[in-house]
């Protein structure tokens, strides 16, 4: 648990010592690239987390962890599962709305 949160510490602080929009020439090429990477990065690390959640439930089964390390995995799995579903929902909301906008 505390792992997990020094960890959130450690990805807020990489966010503020990346140079500001200002401080990059960005094209619109650069920054689709950009978006895409992070989005990348992003589904890779809530496969990660299922993955995790997985190997706990099976070191579970072998007796090599406690439950209570199984649940709170399984439940960041979860949340982060369900974080994308409602992202990926919201832009095609806002994608649905853009074509129906009348030019």
């Amino acid at each position: 648990m505390i792992q997990n949160i020094s960890n959130g510490v450690q990805a807020v602080q990489q966010l503020a010592m990346k140079p500001t929009s200002s401080e990059v020439s960005s094209t619109p090429a650069n920054s689709m690239e950009s978006f895409g990477s992070y989005l990348e990065d992003a589904l890779n690390k809530v496969a990660d987390q299922e993955q995790q959640a997985k190997d706990m439930s099976n070191k579970f089964v072998l007796g090599e962890v406690n439950i209570d390390e199984v649940m709170i995995s399984s439940q960041q799995a979860l949340l982060s599962l369900q974080l994308t579903t409602q992202v990926r929902n919201k832009v095609i909301e806002a994608y649905q709305e853009i074509m129906r906008t009348q030019i």
